[in-house]
């Protein structure tokens, strides 16, 4: 089915399928510091297929279906050749060759999900037929569609771009869409400007999700002066706790608990009759209280015996030698020798 390696001037190779893939600046950097070192060590795939661009009257093209990272590494080397092999079959075959090789050559899974709707909307088959001629099963090929269900175009965008990972994709910007879409569009809108890391995404998406409506509306509208307010905010907080030390720590955790303790004292009044939960809770809560006064109360007392390793000596320790005091023979020896 693969005929011999040969060279192709770049300009003839069509990318149909560009759209199937993540843009990687920094993995087609190091691909091209590779190819410029050691030269092009595998090749990329090509099959030909009647071309799309409306030219030469059906005219056969050379479509590019693997090593579109590899294309872009010559031509970031200024090359004006690529090695290629070309497979002497047609474009679905060839497509579903690429995904049953997936383990060998590690694809993104939101670029398998790409080649796979590719493949049942463009090229007709069902997902039954995909997994039997790929090697997968159809479980498989559903959860890998399934990654573009919800997913703007805009989104699917920044995620080739390589401004936005497949997981703030999956885990952000999809159950965004699904809840308020306006505020999905906004958030990649400014992303687009203003970029932020997956950690600072993530975070972000777990502050708006606890945050009250006009809250959301500023957090989408300036993503990254949230973030960065947060992280100012955290700073402060942790300098104003190191400055404080443990006491101011303990300090602030008593105000805390007195106030949690009169919340629920105002919650409680409300219920009628108690729960049998809350009931229950009452001989551990008295426990817990009771036990942290004594505490208190005792390290105030400010008894030097009720720490052990704080000073005091036991009482059947016994007579100790200073640390640069002699051996009591020695002393005795000293003084047998004295005339005086």
């Amino acid at each position: 089915m693969t005929r011999d390696r040969i060279e192709l001037d770049l300009h003839r190779l069509e990318l149909r399928f560009a759209d199937s893939r993540l843009v990687e600046p920094q993995a087609v950097a190091r691909l091209a510091e590779s190819i410029e070192r050691c030269g092009q060590i595998v090749p990329c795939v090509v099959v030909a297929a009647q071309s799309q661009d409306g030219k030469g009257g059906g005219a056969q093209a050379l479509v590019l279906i693997d090593g579109y990272r590899r294309v872009g590494a010559l031509r970031r080397l200024g090359r004006d050749t690529v090695g290629v092999e070309q497979w002497s079959c047609d474009l679905t075959t060839a497509l579903l060759r690429v995904l049953a090789r997936t383990r060998d050559r590690a694809f993104a899974s939101i670029e398998e999900a790409l080649l796979l709707r590719a493949l049942v909307g463009e090229h007709g088959l069902s997902r039954h037929e995909v997994a039997r001629r790929s090697g997968r099963d159809v479980s498989w090929v559903s959860r890998r569609l399934q990654l573009l269900s919800g997913l703007p175009d805009a989104a699917l965008a920044a995620l080739r771009g390589g401004h936005l990972s497949s997981w703030a994709a999956n885990r952000v910007i999809v159950p965004l869409a699904r809840a308020n879409a306006e505020h999905a569009e906004r958030l990649l809108a400014m992303l687009a400007t203003s970029p932020l890391s997956t950690r600072e995404l993530r975070c972000w998406f777990e502050h708006y999700q606890q945050a009250h409506r006009t809250a959301r509306q500023h957090m989408v509208d300036r993503p990254r002066l949230f973030i960065d307010t947060l992280q100012a905010n955290t700073a402060r907080h942790a300098g104003a706790r190191l400055r404080a030390g443990p006491e101011g720590e303990c300090i602030g955790d008593l105000r805390c608990l007195e106030a949690v303790i009169a919340r629920l004292r105002k919650r409680v009044a409300t219920l009628r009759p108690l729960p049998a939960p809350l009931i229950a809770a009452v001989p551990r809560l008295r426990t817990a209280i009771d036990a942290l006064t004594r505490e208190l109360e005792r390290e105030d007392t400010h008894d030097p015996d009720r720490d052990r390793r704080r000073g005091a000596r036991p009482a059947n320790a016994g007579a100790q030698s200073a640390r640069d005091q002699p051996p009591a023979g020695d002393v005795a020896q000293h003084r047998a020798a004295d005339p005086a």
